[in-house]
């Protein structure tokens, strides 16, 4: 039986990552709600070993998610991480409290005094914190291993036990050595081989979608981007002529990207459809200012155009979506919060007319999804795209969206990604990584003077980060050479836009994208 470990699901924003980062290790990962999986249901499947994640609430409220005490004497490693540190230590009868104003949010360096999961890290090092609460006293048998200037405990281990818990995050990128920590975790405590691969999960992949699907009919809707083109490779090896890629033009697309992407799949030996809706969504789009309602609403006349080609090709019984986790995470799921709605997860109606939705690509991350499209042999000029929504330009363009609005920041957008690509490629060895980038208009307008005349135009942001997972990202220190061609450029060459700025947030606290 494949080793595996179960990471359990206590609601927080990292859950996925936790088990991507365990992936990342060759070792498989399962992640389920806590309540959801009983002690007996964890000790039938043969974990090697348990990681209880992160979450928004407060242990010590009698409204938060807790969990069965018998599992600590399962004889299964544990480890708790950030709200899962917190719950391990509050079922083997420790203390947990708030630590009023002195929250830590952010990079904080941890002195760690040895201990198992410390092998290999520095006695000091930089991790990522984000938590109020902390252990105040630690569960008889556990020693602290590790503190900050403001957390005395900010790990904690019973090697008899093997029972392990961290306050900081080790599965964001953020944290220095969080592999070796989780490394150590997984193959010192848990005793995993790493025996998994991404060939393993394509295989498995295909095996889901047929038994699925049967001899249905499969409606993928194709954007074109990493997503949509990986699902339709997976979907077009797995059922062939039982799939139709459906592309719809929503009118709220790069400079040029309809073409491109037409040109990339109308040679494929798929069944592709190109639909031009772009006035059905500006129509439906009238007066909607509310990011999350403009969401929802592209999300609904996706659908519906869905459906409507569905019923023209006769008897689809299957809506295929490139929904990642990604996705899924911030549109809210289990004890999630939501942050905003995708709108092919969060943004779906009520009511939608085919028999069920496939996504196949639902439990990837951006990068996992690159590793599946070369595993199935896509071009790496598909494989390598940066992301772009599906509500494309439409939350890109804060407040309400007209043509005239997709077309100043069409053209804004595409001078900065010129200037990026640039100068990435005059110098492939230099110190930053620009891995999404583009630029938003604002509804902010300001003053500007142009040849001795005054103007009153948008604002353009300009948003570039750095990240492997877009769970997590840090903002790009571009070269103020490409920021001052920008800059110029901008205001010069497109029309209503009198001044630039640079948005130098990280995710989080913000997401990459504005809305």
């Amino acid at each position: 039986m494949q080793e595996k470990i179960l990471v359990l699901d206590f609601g927080g924003q990292y859950n996925q990552l936790i088990a991507r980062r365990v992936r990342d290790q060759h070792v498989y990962a399962e992640l389920k709600p806590y309540n959801k999986i009983s002690v007996e249901e964890i000790k039938a499947e043969g974990y090697k070993g348990i990681i209880f994640t992160g979450g928004p609430n407060s242990v010590y409220d009698p409204a938060s998610p807790h969990y069965d005490k018998a599992l600590l004497s399962a004889g299964i490693p544990i480890l708790g991480i950030c709200y899962g540190h917190q719950l391990l230590a509050w079922m083997a009868e420790g203390k947990i409290g708030s630590a009023g104003n002195f929250s830590e949010y952010g990079k904080v360096t941890v002195t760690h005094r040895g201990g198992v999961l410390f092998e290999g890290v520095p006695e000091e090092c930089v991790c990522w914190m984000s938590h109020t609460d902390s252990v105040m006293e630690l569960p008889e048998g556990f020693q602290g291993v590790a503190s900050t200037g403001m957390c005395a405990v900010a790990a904690m281990e019973d090697v008899s036990r093997r029972l392990f818990g961290v306050q900081f995050h080790p599965e964001v990128q953020h944290t220095q050595y969080g592999k070796t920590i989780l490394g150590n975790f997984l193959f010192k405590v848990c005793g995993c081989s790493g025996d998994w691969h991404m060939e393993n999960y394509c295989k498995q992949a295909m095996e889901a979608i047929r038994a699925k699907v049967g001899d249905g009919k499969v409606l993928l809707a194709l954007s074109g981007g990493v997503d949509s083109s990986v699902c339709a490779a997976l979907l077009a090896e797995a059922i062939g002529p039982q799939l139709t890629c459906v592309f719809v033009d929503h009118g709220m697309m790069r400079k040029n990207e309809p073409e491109e992407v037409r040109k990339a799949f109308e040679g494929w030996d798929i069944h592709f459809v190109g639909i031009d809706a772009s006035e059905r969504f500006l129509e439906a789009l009238k007066g909607v200012t509310d990011p999350e309602v403009k969401r929802k609403t592209i999300g609904e006349q996706f659908i519906r155009v869905f459906e409507e080609e569905g019923k023209k090709i006769g008897s689809v019984d299957f809506l295929a979506q490139g929904t990642i986790y990604a996705d899924v995470i911030e549109s809210g799921a289990g004890d999630a919060a939501t942050i905003k709605s995708h709108h092919n997860v969060g943004g779906l109606p009520d009511f939608v007319d085919f028999k069920e939705i496939v996504e196949p690509l639902r439990d990837l991350f951006k990068d996992e999804v690159r590793q599946l499209g070369r595993e199935l042999g896509l071009p790496e000029y598909l494989v390598s795209r940066q992301p772009f929504p599906g509500p494309g330009l439409g939350i890109r363009c804060i407040g309400e969206v007209t043509r005239e609005k997709f077309d100043i920041l069409r053209d804004a957008d595409a001078i900065f990604r010129e200037e990026v690509d640039k100068a990435a490629a005059a110098d492939p060895d230099a110190p930053w990584t620009a891995n999404q980038y583009f630029a938003v208009l604002t509804d902010t307008r300001s003053v500007g003077v142009m040849g001795d005349m005054r103007t009153y135009g948008y604002t353009v942001a300009l948003r570039c980060v750095t990240t492997d997972d877009f769970m997590s990202a840090d903002w790009t220190r571009l070269p103020y050479e490409v920021l001052e061609a920008a800059g110029t450029r901008i205001p010069n060459e497109v029309k209503q836009v009198s001044r630039v700025v640079y948005d130098i947030t990280s995710k989080p606290p913000a997401t990459v994208e504005w809305e």
